[in-house]
């Protein structure tokens, strides 16, 4: 478990550089621009080339990635493929949002999920026992010792490969027509996003590596990222969220009462954010056991409230950074993520000699609060939103509060109906401040 995050974290960077934010230039000026079909094929030719590139500098370079990285060449070829069919992939998904056809981006990634899944059950769980009893079966062939973490890249692979056949209709039904000028236009635009997205990855990945790095057990480094994984509940949220919203966004730039709408969907995302964070760490010792079922990584189970509260602010951040993308200036998104990155860098560095992986989960929380406090600030300067802070902070105050008293006061944690209290409370309270817009919303459907 420790050494596939540490590897993951890699590829993490990788992916980024290898969008250099051409996916939020393509929804800029797939909205802005009136021939769509010139945005959709400069994006596509842009990264088809430069994805072929990679993979042909990165292989012939392999053996020195290898070596500076400590990591066997065998998995660092998987992940140059891997890399370069994911982002070949980048485009024809962001047309299928930019097109809002949700249900079949949606049904492609399930598709890719539920393939890597199943193949990875089969190679660890499953194959090893087949070997054992038909060695000299065809499974026996394909069954090696101690490279389960090659299995995992072949799962991978395997997956990415699949939605690039999907996808690849895409590429047969493009014009391939490149306009330079356009292409300029989206690359200064897309840098600042891509500077932002390392920093972004610093913040988000880069603790396991500085783990590593700083010799911290790998045993130790499995425990912190399985238990990372609980906060999956709000990581999904965000995530799905981001998708829909990016594209949306930027379509309603140009109504008249968009900033009152972008104020509306921020006060409704940290209402259902405060309940689904409040939720995971009221239940979290119920959740543990069948999302991280080996007791053994349990001793890491304090770093998620960290964790939820870290991604919660994340998603806020996200919600108040659309000012400097729809002025175009998303070099100041830039100079915030660094800001973060750098908080990032300087905890862990001082914090992992002193508490261990606890230290890069408060590291981590504190570089996402700071980016959200300082994007609001800067936004309401540059490009005001009449945002409801009364109601937000009360939301956030009182989902920290109430996690806070929920896991770290020995009786109330073990005290599931005192737990629920808790939660109902926090629903009320939510009734009766949304109560107006709640009878709005019946009567409006009567």
């Amino acid at each position: 478990m420790g050494e596939v995050s540490v590897i993951f974290s890699y590829l993490v960077f990788f992916n980024v550089v290898l969008s250099y934010g051409m996916e939020t230039a393509f929804f800029r000026f797939y909205n802005s621009e009136d021939n769509k079909k010139n945005v959709i094929s400069t994006a596509t030719i842009s990264l088809f080339w430069s994805s072929l590139l990679f993979l042909f500098l990165a292989l012939l370079f392999r053996n020195a990635l290898s070596n500076g990285s400590d990591i066997s060449v065998e998995y660092i070829t998987y992940t140059i493929w891997i890399l370069t069919i994911d982002a070949l992939a980048i485009i024809p998904f962001s047309k299928l949002r930019a097109e809002k056809r949700p249900m079949k981006y949606a049904a492609i990634k399930m598709a890719n999920v539920t393939i890597n899944l199943l193949l990875n059950v089969f190679f660890l769980a499953i194959l090893p026992g087949i070997a054992t009893n038909n060695p000299n079966g065809f499974f026996g062939t394909i069954y090696f010792e101690n490279f389960q973490i090659g299995y995992i890249f072949v799962s991978n692979l395997t997956a990415s490969l699949f939605t690039l056949l999907v996808l690849s209709p895409n590429y047969f039904n493009i014009t391939w027509h490149f306009d330079k000028q356009l292409w300029k236009k989206m690359m200064k635009y897309g840098v600042p996003i891509l500077i932002a997205g390392v920093a972004f990855a610093i913040n988000e990945h880069f603790d396991k590596i500085l783990l590593d790095w700083m010799h911290v057990p790998m045993s130790d480094i499995g425990a912190y990222s399985a238990c990372y994984k609980i906060g999956m509940f709000m990581v999904l949220f965000r995530t799905a969220y981001t998708l829909g919203i990016e594209p949306f966004f930027f379509s309603l730039a140009s109504n008249e009462n968009a900033q009152q709408t972008y104020a509306t969907i921020t006060k409704y995302f940290v209402i259902f954010g405060s309940f689904i964070c409040l939720f995971v760490i009221v239940f979290i010792d119920l959740l543990k056991r069948p999302l991280v079922p080996n007791a053994d990584y349990w001793d890491a189970i304090k770093v998620v409230p960290l964790i939820v509260l870290a991604n919660f602010f994340l998603g806020i951040y996200t919600n108040l950074s659309v000012w400097y993308k729809l002025i175009d200036k998303t070099y100041i998104g830039a100079y915030i993520s660094i800001i973060g990155a750098v908080l990032t860098l300087v905890l862990n560095y001082f914090l992992i000699p002193i508490m261990s992986y606890y230290g890069s989960a408060i590291a981590t929380i504190v570089a996402y609060g700071s980016m959200m406090i300082i994007s609001y600030k800067l936004g309401q300067k540059k490009y005001p939103i009449p945002y409801d802070m009364n109601k937000i902070f009360s939301y956030l105050g009182l989902t920290v509060v109430f996690s806070a008293v929920s896991f770290y006061i020995p009786y109330i944690r073990e005290n599931y109906y005192v737990k629920a209290v808790l939660l109902s409370v926090f629903l009320y309270f939510i009734y009766y401040s949304e109560k107006e817009m709640l009878l709005r919303i019946i009567k409006r459907k009567k």
